[in-house]
C-alpha cells in the first residue's frame, strides 16, 4: 500500500485517517492542516525524526509534549512496533523517579494543559513529587534532586530541602503539590514554611520588611499589584491554621504586606484572627503597623491592634472572669496557672505598644482607653509598664 511507503504515514492512525478521507486524487499533494497538535511546530519536528530514524534525544523537557503530540497523532503500538506513545511512556516512568526531572516535567505540562491532564501525566509528577518531599532525604541519590539541594549535599538536610524547587512551580501548580503534600501527612510547620517561602519569591514586599539575604531566594520580576494580591489571597488560604505552625512574625509580615495591596477584607481579618489566637508569641516592634488606611489619623494602625487583641482575649479570658465585676488576687487566677502566662504577656505587649504608640498627637484619649480597658487586671502583676503609657500620652 502507497502509504506504508511513508514512515511518518505509517506510524500515525491520525494521518492515515486523514489522508484516507482526503478527497484528492494526488496523495502526494495533500496538504493537512494541524494546527492544534500538542508542542506545536517544534515538537512535530521531532516527531518526524522519530518517525525517519533520525536520533531523537528525549529529555525531561520535551518528553511531556512529545506523549501529548503521540497521543494526538494515535501512534500507538498497532501503527508501528516500538512507537512513539510506548518510548515516551517508558521515559515518563523514569521521570517520575527522579525528583528534578518531574519538576522540569511537571513545568512543561502547562503548555499542554488539557492533554497532560487526560493522561494523568500532572497528576502522576504531582504524586511522585508528594511522596518524594514528605520522605527521608538521606534515602536519596542527590545527583538525581534539584541543583538547590545537590551543592549542599555534604551538609545536614532539613524538612526544606524541596522549597526552592516547588517554587519554581506556577501557582495553580504549585497548589496542587503543596496540597498533595500535606495530605500525605508532612508536617503542619513544614507545609507553612514552604507556602512563606513561596510568598516571598514573588512578593518583594514580603522581603523588604525584614533582613532576608538568601542568594536562592531572589524574588522574582515584579508582577502586577492585582496579580500580588491575588497571590498573597490564596496563599493564606492554604497556610494551615493551627496554631504556632507559622511565627507571628511572619503572620505580622503578611498582615502589613496585605494592607499594602489592600487585600479583601476576608484575608486580612482571616490574618488578624490568626495573630490574636498567638498574639503572646508576638513582639512589639511586629505590631507596630504603619496606618495605612485612605483617612490616616494616627501614624500606627491602632484599630487592627485592638481587632486582634479582642480575638485573643475571646479565647483566653473566660466569660466567667470577663463577666465577674470582682477579681481575684494576684496569682489566683480563676482560668488556672495555665492561661496566666500568655494573658501576663499580652499585657506586657501592649502596655509596651501604648507607650510606643501614646507620644502620637493624633491618638485620641478613646482609642488610648479602650486598648489599656482590653487588659483585664489580673493580667498585670504590676502597673509599672501601664502607668508609663499613660505618663508618655499625658506629656
Amino acid at each position: 500500500m502507497l502509504l506504508m511507503q511513508f514512515p511518518l504515514l505509517s506510524r500515525s492512525g491520525l494521518l492515515k485517517k486523514l489522508i484516507a478521507e482526503s478527497t484528492d486524487e494526488d496523495v502526494s499533494s495533500c496538504v493537512l492542516q494541524l494546527h492544534d497538535i500538542p508542542g506545536g511546530a517544534k515538537t512535530f519536528e521531532l516527531i518526524i525524526k522519530f518517525c525517519y530514524n533520525v536520533k531523537l534525544e528525549i529529555t525531561s523537557l520535551n518528553v511531556v509534549s512529545l506523549r501529548c503530540a503521540a497521543e494526538y497523532l494515535q501512534m500507538t503500538e498497532n501503527y508501528g512496533e516500538d512507537n512513539l506513545i510506548g518510548h515516551t511512556e517508558t521515559f515518563l516512568n523514569e521521570v517520575y523517579s527522579n525528583w528534578s526531572d518531574s519538576i522540569k516535567a511537571l513545568e512543561t505540562c502547562e503548555e499542554v494543559q488539557t492533554f497532560a491532564e487526560d493522561l494523568h501525566i500532572v497528576s502522576r509528577c504531582i504524586d511522585s513529587l508528594a511522596m518524594k518531599a514528605c520522605s527521608d532525604p538521606n534515602m536519596f541519590n542527590w545527583s538525581e534532586v534539584g541543583h538547590n539541594c545537590a551543592q549542599n549535599e555534604a551538609e545536614h538536610v532539613g524538612d526544606n530541602w524541596w522549597y526552592y524547587d516547588v517554587s519554581l512551580l506556577s501557582l495553580p501548580l504549585y497548589k496542587r503539590l503543596i496540597l498533595a503534600i500535606e495530605s500525605k501527612g508532612m508536617k503542619s510547620e513544614t507545609v507553612a514554611a514552604s507556602l512563606i517561602y513561596y510568598l516571598r519569591r514573588f512578593l518583594p514586599l514580603m522581603n523588604r520588611q525584614s533582613s532576608f539575604k538568601d542568594t536562592n531566594h531572589a524574588t522574582i520580576p515584579t508582577t502586577s499589584e492585582a496579580d500580588q494580591r491575588g497571590l498573597l489571597e490564596e496563599i493564606v488560604e492554604l497556610i494551615p491554621n493551627k496554631r504556632g505552625v507559622t511565627s507571628s512574625k511572619h503572620l505580622l509580615r503578611l498582615l502589613r504586606t496585605a494592607m499594602i495591596l489592600h487585600a479583601s477584607p476576608s484575608c486580612r481579618e482571616n490574618l488578624e484572627k490568626r495573630v490574636g489566637s498567638q498574639l503572646d508569641q508576638a513582639s512589639l516592634v511586629d505590631l507596630l503597623i504603619p496606618n495605612m488606611g485612605y483617612s490616616v489619623e494616627t501614624l500606627y494602625d491602632i484599630d487592627c491592634i485592638q481587632r486582634i487583641l479582642e480575638h485573643f482575649m475571646s479565647i483566653y479570658q473566660p466569660a466567667s472572669v470577663a463577666a465577674s465585676p470582682c477579681i481575684t488576687e494576684i496569682g489566683t487566677l480563676i482560668a488556672g496557672a495555665d492561661t496566666l502566662t500568655p494573658m501576663t504577656m499580652v499585657a506586657n505587649l501592649i502596655d509596651g505598644y501604648l507607650s510606643e504608640v501614646a507620644s502620637d498627637a493624633n491618638l485620641n484619649l478613646s482609642k488610648f482607653q479602650a486598648l489599656a480597658a482590653a487588659i483585664p487586671d489580673y493580667a498585670r502583676p504590676l502597673d509599672d509598664g501601664i502607668y508609663h503609657a499613660i505618663d508618655v500620652y499625658l506629656k
